[in-house]
């Protein structure tokens, strides 16, 4: 948050930085930083051996998250959602059990609650619905899916919540806003999970 052609206002400069330290360009975007306001980002994240640029998202590394250990499971069953008569239907499985916090969660040691497990999630079985199941699959090995925070419904704290890429959790209709049809999910779930980092190039690889 100070001008580029000053120190760095972070304090307390981590071991091997100095306060004056010059500044570095991402390789990548191209955005400017403070050397040690780099260094205090990736110590203050999750330490995975990844940095996400704050002004534009682009991920540098393998961005790795905190979802707790559990089990991700589908299968097409023969039935259409709302807006995709011409295809079969994915359903996804989430079970994550209750447990107790690592060290890369708000409360290491103490338990947290994994509240409407197994989540039920529906997909179209159609190309672009396939590559979004293909791309939750290396969301789901990465531990981006879930996380264990505040949840935003119920206020609850230490409970496994949803990351950030967003899913349909209701069949055959849209009462909620959790359901179709939603001409703009499939789309909007990809770019949610390309700021996660995931891409299709991913699948290729993992």
């Amino acid at each position: 948050m100070e001008p580029l052609g000053g120190p760095s206002g972070y304090k307390g400069a981590p071991a091997g930085v100095s306060r004056n330290e010059p500044v570095g360009r991402l390789a990548k975007c191209g955005h400017l930083y403070h050397l040690q306001c780099l260094v205090a980002m990736y110590n203050n994240g999750n330490k995975d051996g990844s940095l996400q640029c704050p002004t534009c998202k682009t991920i540098y590394g393998v961005k790795t998250g905190t979802q707790p250990p559990g089990k991700m499971e589908y299968h097409v069953i023969p039935h259409s959602l709302p807006g995709h008569p011409d295809c079969r239907t994915i359903r996804i499985i989430y079970n994550i059990p209750p447990g107790i916090q690592g060290p890369e969660h708000p409360n290491p040691g103490k338990p947290f609650t994994a509240r409407g497990f197994p989540r039920h999630c529906y997909l179209p079985d159609s190309e672009k619905g396939r590559k979004v199941l293909r791309l939750l699959l290396v969301a789901w090995d990465r531990r981006l899916v879930f996380s264990v925070g505040t949840s935003s419904t119920t206020g609850e704290s230490d409970t496994v919540v949803w990351n950030e890429v967003h899913h349909k959790t209701e069949f055959g209709s849209n009462l909620t806003g959790h359901g179709f049809p939603d001409p703009g999910h499939l789309d909007n779930v990809l770019e949610e999970l390309r700021v996660q980092g995931i891409t299709e190039e991913d699948c290729l690889r993992d």
